[in-house]
């Protein structure tokens, strides 16, 4: 209760802190702006993207470690499956440490990603996983423990920090106006599953303010934040009402997800964008529901491309700690050979996207 309570007291200075320095902020996008937007394009398939070599997106994006190579030979791999989309997630440290090298790195991937004819999305704030971390080498993964490196951004800092508020409202900006009419980038997802870690309404404050930071600097690709988790009633109802589009996770197996898509996903009357599915032991598979998504021209990202040190080919709750490979991978598509875990996926995914 302690920490919960100290969080609070700390979300009610930051939205007070915060408010008094907003400023104009252009309105959300209408459902017709939204989908005269979404006409243009054609349906949307690929994947959350992290290199295989990269335990995380500090890993990915720090001068250090950032590997336009092995980026370049997996989009590569992307493109020759006819993926047009990939989700890929920032980290404001990053940001912080090096703000002028970290905006370069995300426009060689962008020419890389560009090169291969694929869109991006990039995802600014996150709540899941470890909520510490620092600049410099990352962990070694944990042998068969799903994201065992990932970090949260900006994780509890947010709320024991109110000095970094500061900070991340000029990350924000800095990011969004340097890139704000890149046409390369699909859409700003502002905030990825809000709540979560136990945090609930909690991360409502940076939720608001990140949105509206978005808007006050108005860039061309529309701005969303993905609904997740039904029980999170105030967070989705925030979430729906805010974004140009609708953006949302499902890993559940296709009747449940055509139940979030009829029962509430539907009623904005704005576009669709799964920006995750696909957890193969839960029966979100390419095959059920990858077709499913494309018949409603509903955007399809699943979650994970080459297995690497994000072991995200383990089970969220079913970690393997002697490393053994699972029989049934939980996401992922590729080897690091290049190779595929099921060579009948990619088929149907070429299928999919006209690319056989």
């Amino acid at each position: 209760m302690k920490k919960f309570s100290t969080i609070f007291l700390a979300c009610s200075l930051f939205a007070a802190t915060t408010a008094m320095s907003q400023k104009k902020e252009r309105a959300v996008w209408s459902k017709e702006k939204a989908n005269t937007w979404y006409a243009k394009l054609p349906w949307l398939a690929g994947a959350d993207y992290l290199p295989a070599n990269a335990i995380n997106q500090l890993e990915m994006w720090q001068a250090e470690s950032f590997d336009s190579a092995q980026i370049d030979k997996e989009l590569a791999w992307a493109e020759s499956i006819g993926m047009n989309v990939m989700r890929v997630y920032l980290h404001h440290l990053a940001w912080q440490v090096d703000p002028a090298g970290f905006k370069k790195r995300v426009a060689t991937y962008l020419d890389i990603a560009g090169k291969h004819g694929i869109k991006t999305v990039f995802v600014l704030f996150d709540d899941c996983w470890n909520n510490t971390y620092k600049a410099g080498k990352q962990p070694a993964p944990k042998p068969g423990i799903h994201n065992s490196g990932w970090v949260q951004d900006p994780g509890m800092l947010a709320f024991m920090d109110l000095n970094y508020v500061a900070g991340l409202e000029k990350y924000v900006k800095d990011v969004l106006q340097s890139f704000r009419n890149d046409q390369r980038i699909l859409l700003w997802d502002l905030y990825n599953e809000p709540g979560n870690s136990g945090l609930g309404n909690h991360s409502m404050p940076l939720l608001k303010q990140t949105f509206s930071w978005g808007r006050q600097i108005d860039p061309s690709q529309p701005l969303s934040a993905g609904v997740w988790r039904l029980d999170l009633k105030e967070l989705n109802e925030f979430q729906l009402q805010n974004s140009d589009v609708i953006t949302y996770h499902n890993y559940h197996t296709p009747d449940v997800h055509q139940r979030w898509i009829d029962s509430f996903l539907v009623q904005t009357g704005k576009p669709l964008i799964c920006t995750e599915y696909m957890a193969r032991t839960r029966g979100s598979r390419f095959d059920n529901v990858m077709p499913m998504l494309k018949k409603q021209k509903i955007a399809a990202i699943n979650w994970g491309f080459v297995a690497g040190k994000s072991n995200t080919i383990y089970a969220w709750d079913t970690p393997m700690p002697d490393g053994a490979e699972p029989k049934v991978w939980f996401h992922d598509i590729f080897r690091q050979d290049g190779t595929p875990f099921d060579q009948k996926e990619v088929d149907l995914i070429k299928q999919l996207t006209g690319k056989k």
